[in-house]
């Protein structure tokens, strides 16, 4: 099977990269225009299935590229994409790019990887893909339920991408970039209300010049609010919520043809589910409705404020850009803790997360054959959190606090070589610094890691319109510390080495783009789900362990290898085609490192929540009439494969089913009015967000009434009414 998949793989990106996919997802087929420049996005695209995806322009590497020309396996969804698939938040957008799995059983936290790489649960966790906003490092999974606002595209990179990107890019990067302010007074308000769920959404922004040419400016906003599918029925109201409150602004200041500042500043709020888990029989149990003694429900608030500086050095052919920035979130929860009817356990938790980041990036000409991006990043995040555990039978509060510091000092630089005969060399390296210290530990300064991470990559451009590449790097992410009573009160970053091939086609004057990759990647530590393992804290009287704490650690090594593609289609100058999919065989090899630290077998060889294989297929129709005005029709089917739930006995590994989402909707598009209807998942189908299965529990020590399977839901469907107003 191993075998036989890799050969597959490496079939697929040598020999048919005219059938393989496209590097825009969206479903529109839009690219993101500007006043400004392409990757640098200012104005609203406009839906157009006649509009090439060859088109869309990235920053991927920092510098502004056609996707198609990019040797890096990139996915890029527009604006209007985010709009017409009614994406809410920055996890929604793993259904429409290959490799990335993204699932969440809190507002505060989602389970992350890409290629079954970097995954990520607990946001003590450093995350093992960056997540990124508008460049800017954002510092751990919370900020992937931040919501989508003003945005222009989202950037999908797979594969290591320190070199270019950031810190903790082992996985790959996920870049969220947002429309800038625009010379030209514009605007748009778009608005949904479906029904099911009282799903409701309107979002807006306007943007022009206060000093034409000179000083410009950028507001958006967005509230959207949903009641979720399940409902509590012993405590009342909905269990799994989400409310978003959002607003940004961004000036513009272009002092000189040579300079350029921009000052960003946003507020978010998200309320929602904090792993609003019920009870269930087992991995194919869809009950919606279940009974705890309290709702677990929390509140974020996101502060974030940063300052660009763009600079032109003719003298020294050289771009300069400087960055500076700061992030916040505060976080508050409460909720049943032992996901049950029994009143027995209830818990508070509290969280403050401060980030400071600043970067500088050289970009230099040093001939029309060679240049250099150059740069220093620097990070550091302080955490203050509390919490209590209250026994309700005892009538015993326990409370808790921890402090930590986390520091990254980073180097890094790639030079880009044209060999001639369109043959180019791309070779980087990043050095880290990173050193964590914890009050929980009881340990100053115990965590510090120094580590390289190399990238090289050699293109052939055979034609205009096709390239292949082949790359090999190392990505590398930082380790962590936990609280006392762990047998592990350190553990490692974990590091993978990945090689990939790939190429990009394009045919049919740009209408056709086609573009596959195949990828082996050799993980070390890897960094799982957190486990429950014997406390080394004794009690006196019995001289054995007080009882079980959950870790976070090592679990071992993994190989992951197999392929991607995507491909986009204007049949017509009305009709487009297109689809993404991918084959993956991701297992953990050597668990010796989980059973070392918990005493207990790792469960099956499958990294959580990660499917073998996954695609989303779709097509859209605009049938013109009546002068500027059309109908649009688009339909996509997104379906997952079947995955493992979170388990801690071998003997018991729950299997997910597999599932197939159908989306459609039929739009009214007039001059700068469209008006639609919609539906997710169309069909209704079921199946479920998490899985814990009961093992977790028993292993905790909870007394037998306690002990379950939980879960919780994912959306059911949902169909209603959308607009936006353009002007």
């Amino acid at each position: 099977m191993r075998r036989s998949l890799f050969a597959l793989s490496t079939a697929l990106a040598l020999v048919i990269p005219a059938l393989a996919a496209a590097q825009t997802s969206d479903p529109q087929g839009a690219v993101s225009t500007d006043r400004g420049t392409a990757g640098d996005p200012q104005t609203d695209s406009r839906t157009a299935a006649d509009t090439p995806a060859s088109d869309v322009v990235v920053t991927a590497r920092r510098r502004e590229e056609r996707l198609q020309d990019v040797p890096i396996a990139v996915t890029a969804i527009t604006g209007d994409t985010i709009k017409q698939q009614q994406l809410v938040v920055v996890r929604d957008v793993a259904a429409y790019t290959p490799g990335l799995n993204i699932n969440s059983d809190s507002v505060g936290r989602a389970f992350v990887s890409i290629r079954g790489i970097g995954t990520t649960l607990i946001d003590t966790v450093q995350p093992g893909v960056g997540i990124f906003i508008d460049g800017i490092y954002q510092p751990n999974t919370t900020y992937l339920n931040s919501p989508l606002v003003d945005v222009a595209r989202v950037e999908v990179l797979r594969g290591p991408q320190g070199t270019l990107f950031g810190n903790n890019t082992l996985g790959g990067a996920i870049n969220v970039v947002t429309r800038q302010p625009s010379n030209e007074w514009q605007g748009r308000i778009d608005g949904a209300l479906a029904g099911g769920d009282n799903y409701a959404s309107v979002s807006g922004s306007v943007s022009g010049p206060i000093v034409k040419d000179v000083l410009q400016f950028r507001i958006g906003a967005a509230y959207h609010t949903e009641d979720g599918f399940q409902r509590n029925l012993l405590a009342g109201g909905d269990q799994n919520p989400l409310e978003t409150r959002s607003i940004n602004g961004t000036l513009r200041f272009v002092p000189a043809s040579w300079a350029r500042f921009t000052l960003n500043g946003s507020y978010d709020r998200v309320f929602g589910g904090a792993t609003p888990y019920f009870n269930v029989q087992g991995p194919r149990d869809y009950t919606l409705d279940g009974r705890t003694n309290q709702r677990s429900l929390a509140t974020i608030d996101y502060y974030a404020a940063n300052l660009k500086g763009e600079f032109d050095v003719d003298s020294l052919k050289t771009t300069i850009t400087a960055i500076g920035a700061y992030n916040q979130s505060d976080y508050s929860g409460a909720g049943d803790a032992d996901y049950s009817p029994f009143d027995f356990f209830r818990s508070t938790s509290n969280r403050t997360l401060k980030t400071y980041t600043g970067e500088v990036r050289f970009d230099t000409k040093w001939s029309s054959r060679f240049t250099t991006l150059i740069g220093a990043f620097y990070a550091k995040s302080n955490t203050d959190s509390s919490g209590t555990t209250t026994v309700v039978p005892a009538n015993l509060t326990v409370p808790s606090s921890a402090t930590a510091e986390n520091e990254n000092i980073a180097l890094f630089g790639t030079g880009f070589l044209d060999l001639g005969d369109g043959l180019d060399l791309a070779v980087g390296l990043r050095y880290d610094h990173q050193r964590l210290s914890a009050s929980t530990a009881g340990l100053p300064a115990a965590y510090k890691a120094d580590q390289w991470q190399p990238r090289a990559t050699l293109t052939k451009r055979w034609t205009p319109d096709f390239m292949t590449y082949a790359s090999v790097a190392r990505g590398a992410r930082g380790g962590g510390q936990n609280g006392p009573g762990a047998p592990n009160l350190i553990y490692k970053g974990d590091t993978v080495w990945t090689y990939e091939i790939g190429s990009k086609a394009s045919a049919l004057d740009g209408r056709l783009t086609a573009n596959v990759a195949a990828f082996y990647n050799d993980y070390k530590n890897f960094i799982g789900a957190n486990a429950l393992a014997p406390s080394t804290i004794l009690n006196p009287a019995t001289g054995q362990p007080v009882g079980f704490v959950a870790i976070n650690l090592n679990s071992g090594d993994v190989q992951s290898y197999g392929a991607e593609a995507e491909l986009s289609f204007n049949v017509t100058r009305l009709w487009r085609l297109y689809a993404n999919a991918t084959l993956l065989h991701a297992r953990v090899t050597d668990a010796g490192e989980f059973r070392a630290t918990t005493g207990y077998a790792y469960p099956g060889d499958r990294i959580l929540f990660v499917p073998d294989a996954n695609y989303a297929v779709g097509t859209n129709v605009r049938l013109p009439f009546h002068r500027d005005q059309a109908l649009v029709l688009d339909a996509n089917v997104v379906a997952k494969g079947s995955r493992t739930g979170a388990s801690l006995d071998a003997a018991s590994v729950p299997v997910l089913a597999p599932y197939h989402l159908v989306n459609a909707s039929l739009t009214w598009s007039g001059g700068p009015l469209d008006v639609g209807l919609f539906a997710t998942n169309l069909f209704d189908e079921k199946y479920l967000e998490t899985y814990l299965d009961s093992s977790l529990l028993r292993r905790a020590g909870l007394p037998a009434p306690l002990v379950s399977n939980l879960a919780v839901q994912t959306p059911r469907r949902r169909v209603g009414l959308r607009a936006t107003v353009r002007f």
